[in-house]
């Protein structure tokens, strides 16, 4: 059975410890921040995932910035030259165009590279979602699957694979043209707090509110109980727009209501961040559907 590597970008918020772990291939994706520009790498090497959300805090603008098919030639070609198969599994095609420029790459250098399987995954999750799946995947080859065999597995879990978060300011979901700038206003004044997801299609979907922010990190766990599947025996994430000690709240609600032993908890990195803003906590898990 050839060589292979899970290859993903770094909107999958992983622990930086974690996916060197898993030995993955991570294309970096980008954010411009007040007019500057930062590659989002998973290990902060270029800027500090709490610097940003400094400057996020300030009301600084923010936005993406695409990556291309050319971003992904050269990190492909260098593990196929090294003899590796490639499994990319990339952030939601609902989301962002990251997934279609990777899978571009990918048909243009299966013809220069007929002997190499390169198989791609659209994700149809984000952050630490997307990370969930790519960590799923990884043990599913820890385990000596094929390449086949865990692209399968990515296909037939990932609309099984739950994601639940709360934002705390309701501006930021203004900006991006999810609520009107009358919702977000009346919202603040109430401490009324959106819970979201993310549907079958990649989209980001608005389905419930809470009244203040523990009853907002609380409805994340009720959405667990209704959805999950055997959480005790899961590996549950968490991710946070800076705001570790929300993440932590959760984690323990978690840990006591459902015995849930595996917790990793990491930030919500800028990619998705400069959308959701400062205060974003997000929870992960397996569900009966999503």
């Amino acid at each position: 059975m050839s060589d292979y590597v899970i290859m993903t970008d770094s909107s999958c918020d992983l622990p930086a410890a974690l996916a060197d772990q898993m030995e993955l291939t991570v294309l970096p994706l980008y954010v411009d921040v007040d007019g500057q520009k930062y590659t989002n790498y998973l290990d902060e090497r270029e800027i500090s995932f709490s610097e940003i959300y400094a400057k996020l805090r300030t009301k600084c603008p923010a936005k993406t910035s695409a990556v291309n098919m050319n971003d992904f030639m050269g990190p492909m070609e260098n593990l196929l030259k090294a003899g590796h198969d490639i499994l990319y599994i990339g952030f939601s095609s609902g989301l962002s165009g990251t997934y279609s420029a990777g899978a571009m790459a990918a048909k243009e250098l299966s013809e220069s590279y007929p002997d190499r399987k390169i198989l791609t995954v659209d994700s149809l999750c984000a952050s630490m979602g997307q990370g969930l799946l790519v960590y799923l995947a990884w043990q599913e080859k820890q385990k000596g699957k094929s390449i086949e065999d865990v692209r399968d597995f990515a296909e037939d879990t990932k609309l099984r694979l739950c994601h639940w978060f709360t934002i705390d300011d309701l501006m930021f979901l203004k900006r991006g043209g999810r609520v009107s700038g009358a919702t977000a206003i009346v919202g603040s004044m109430l401490s009324i707090k959106p819970v979201m997801h993310v549907d079958n299609e990649g989209h980001l979907i608005k389905v419930d509110t809470a009244r203040g922010r523990k009853a907002s990190i609380k409805a994340l766990a009720d959405k667990a109980e209704k959805l999950g599947v055997d959480l005790a025996s899961q590996t549950v994430f968490i991710s946070h727009g800076d705001c570790v000690e929300d993440a932590n709240y959760l984690a323990d609600i978690m840990r006591n209501r459902f015995n849930v032993k595996n917790v990793v908890i990491s930030y919500v990195g800028p990619v998705i961040g400069a959308h959701s803003g400062p205060g974003t906590v997000a929870l992960f898990f397996l569900g009966r559907e999503r």
